[in-house]
């Protein structure tokens, strides 16, 4: 059995070892006869597997994408072929939960707000927006929620549409797929007419995918009326629009989702639906793998409270380092060196917070608490 792995998907050694014989290959410039003799495809975002590429191959019997986002899988023509496919929904969902709420307290910091008196519009209600919500609401931040499919499937699904939320809302925070056709397309969603619809002062932060806004367009308005404005993803990644950057508060190379848990979970989850597909029981969980955090345990008192999050938070994930990193290489090392270079990174539940009476609400924002 032969398996083809993008390189930067972490501990896919130690997963499929037993499976069979695991290659690592580039995943931006993978071609079609690099990959000819792979039985198994396992990619991240950054490679297109569509006909081209899979053109000189014969034996392939399942594809696997270690991540949420399946817009650069050819799903109709792997259907043709009969090819197996599975993606990893929620496998990072906690990681760009906390990349957002880092960049929500440092704006706050910056500007000067409190958070409780700013209403979040969230785009995009799926593994992350559900999760998002639950932790802004447990730290008493308002919320507008904007998922078309789920208002069409969900009887009792609290729906903002997208216009009235880019009237309401303080800060919008997307977190929708890309989608380009039918009856709820993505694609520049926030474009130049609903850029005008927004508060002068609201802020924008995107953790999805970068074509979900017309950055042109975000550039032409951040020039004429800079609002706060964060970015981890863009436009024809790696080619991005960098004019733009000096307009951003944070500015990061598409790693929200990024911590040492959200990737390697990512390829936990295509393990175990490989071992699924070839009938054999799995071995190793991510728990046998994962390495013990620098800080294990945290002693807590009865007076921690909501205004302390942010505090303990900064001891495991800051935002503004990744935001440096950005700047000081992008034009260096580029766009998929900072992707490929990024330091380790743990959620918060890799910190254990100990105490006689620890908050329910922890436990919300993703902490591991007793």
């Amino acid at each position: 059995m032969k398996i083809f792995a993008d390189e930067n998907m972490p501990l896919v050694r130690e997963f499929f070892a037993d499976v069979g014989e695991v290659t690592l290959f580039n995943g931006r410039t993978a071609t079609a006869s690099e990959l000819a003799e792979a039985d198994i495809l396992l990619v991240r975002s950054v490679t297109q597997v569509d006909e081209p590429l899979l053109a000189k191959n014969t034996r392939l019997r399942f594809v696997g994408t270690a991540t949420i986002g399946m817009d650069h899988i050819d799903l109709a023509y792997l259907g043709k072929r009969n090819i197996a496919f599975s993606s990893a929904p929620g496998c990072n969902a906690q990681s760009v939960v906390e990349y957002v709420l880092s960049s929500l307290w440092c704006l706050a910091e910056r500007y000067q707000w409190q958070l409780s008196n700013k209403t979040v519009g969230i785009v995009g209600v799926g593994s992350i927006g559900s999760r998002l919500a639950a932790a802004l609401t447990a730290m008493q931040i308002p919320v507008l929620l904007c998922d078309p499919l789920r208002a069409e499937q969900q009887s009792d699904f609290v729906h903002t549409d997208f216009t009235s939320l880019c009237q309401q809302a303080d800060i919008i925070s997307f977190h929708t797929p890309l989608v380009k056709a039918g009856s709820y397309p993505t694609k520049h969603l926030l474009n130049s007419e609903c850029l005008a619809r927004l508060k002068p002062s609201c802020a924008v932060i995107n953790a999805s995918r970068g074509a979900v806004i017309d950055n042109a367009a975000l550039l032409a308005a951040q020039q004429i009326q800079r609002r706060p404005l964060v970015l981890d993803v863009w436009e024809q990644e790696p080619d991005i629009l960098l004019p733009l950057l000096p307009y951003c508060d944070i500015a990061t190379a598409h790693i929200a989702g990024h911590s040492v848990e959200g990737k390697a979970r990512g390829t936990e989850m295509l393990y175990q639906r490989c071992c699924q597909l070839l009938g054999i029981a799995p071995t190793v969980t991510l728990s046998q793998l994962l390495p013990v955090p620098a800080v294990e345990k945290l002693q807590i008192s009865a007076n921690f409270g909501l205004p302390d999050v942010q505090s303990v938070a900064r001891m495991l994930y800051d935002v503004q380092r990744d935001d440096a990193l950005f700047r000081h290489h992008i034009e260096g090392k580029g766009f998929d060196w900072l992707r490929k270079s990024y330091p380790a990174r743990r959620e918060f539940s890799a910190l254990q917070l100990v105490g006689q009476a620890t908050p329910a609400w922890l436990g919300q924002l993703g902490f591991n608490s007793q």
